[in-house]
């Protein structure tokens, strides 16, 4: 459930094993200076190195190999090796944004948005397990070590965190969920999922996970939702319309 990629050689410089990681950096483009392109494409294999290594894997020595780049070249871009890793978090996050959280804003509001979040989280997830979450090894390797590395991790995390719990009281506000549930609960609920279905596919390497993980989200709106007649997938919210620009608050953390 850690860095278990350590040992393993990315397969790419520049990849993260997700559809994010595949992107090319929005910086790599005509027009832009040479410095921010530079900046970019180290950024880029920093996050690869990272999914496969974890961030303790992370290293300005390591990085100059993969760039063919001088040592001295690549601390200039970043300072220290814990600046290097909170960049590599806050990118990760970002890329997470934008493929997670923000398409789901095009589903209705309510429990077909919750559902598109979760779908979309699980898709990324199956996608990470050749690789790894930053999330998850992160929490792993730093969960009792403070200092700036993991007050970034910790400030991505809650940001996530945030806009899902923002997600479920936007259903019970829609009238999907009860009136009486513990928000808080359901989100501890449905990141356990996550957490099993990461486990059992990187370590016990289970095919199967992703879909139980979907049956175990059923189960749980078995139980949350206010009326089982309700729409049970993404697109099938009825009439409502889609109010996404109203929700559509990016998931801001706190930046040191």
């Amino acid at each position: 459930m850690t860095s278990q990629g350590a040992g393993r050689p990315s397969r790419s410089a520049t990849g993260t094993g997700t559809d994010a990681g595949k992107a090319a950096p929005q910086d790599l483009r005509p027009g832009v200076p040479k410095g921010r392109q530079t900046h970019a494409a180290i950024l880029d294999a920093a996050l690869g190195l990272a999914a496969h290594m974890g961030l303790e894997g992370l290293s300005i020595g390591a990085l100059a190999e993969i760039m063919q780049m001088s040592k001295s070249g690549v601390f200039a871009h970043f300072g220290s090796r814990e600046e290097l890793q909170i960049s590599v978090i806050r990118e990760y996050h970002a890329r997470f944004e934008q493929e997670v959280f923000v398409p789901a804003l095009r589903a209705p509001r309510g429990l077909p948005r919750l559902h598109a979040l979760f779908e979309r989280w699980v898709r990324r997830v199956s996608v990470e397990i050749d690789s790894g979450c930053i999330y998850i090894s992160g929490a792993v390797d730093y969960d009792d070590r403070p200092g700036a590395v993991r007050d970034a991790l910790v400030s991505m995390v809650r940001a996530w965190q945030s806009a899902l719990e923002r997600a479920i009281r936007i259903a019970v506000d829609e009238g999907h969920l009860r009136a009486d549930i513990d928000t808080a609960q359901m989100l501890f609920e449905i990141h356990g999922l996550i957490l099993a279905l990461h486990h059992d596919a990187r370590l016990l390497r289970n095919p199967d996970v992703p879909e139980r993980a979907r049956r175990g989200f059923e189960h749980l709106l078995a139980h949350y939702r206010a009326d089982a007649a309700l729409p049970q997938a993404p697109g099938h919210g009825g009439p409502r319309p889609v109010r996404a620009a109203r929700d559509a608050r990016p998931m801001r953390a706190a930046r040191r």
